[in-house]
């Protein structure tokens, strides 16, 4: 699992197993990577990995 936000992680992303941009990532980013997660005002970095490596159903 791999987690950007900005065009320099676009490799990162791309290749990553689980590739998830931040909600406020760079459209482009967005559209290559497998999942969107929340802002990062909201904690998205944590919320994914509650939801993609702990599995925790509630966390977006």
């Amino acid at each position: 699992m791999a987690i950007g936000d900005n065009l320099n992680d676009f490799k990162l992303i791309q290749s990553a197993g689980l590739g998830i941009a931040m909600g406020n990532a760079d459209d482009k980013l967005k559209q290559v990577a497998d999942r969107v997660t929340a802002l990062n005002e909201e904690d998205g970095v944590a919320k994914a990995i509650k939801r993609y490596l702990f599995e925790e159903k509630d966390a977006v």
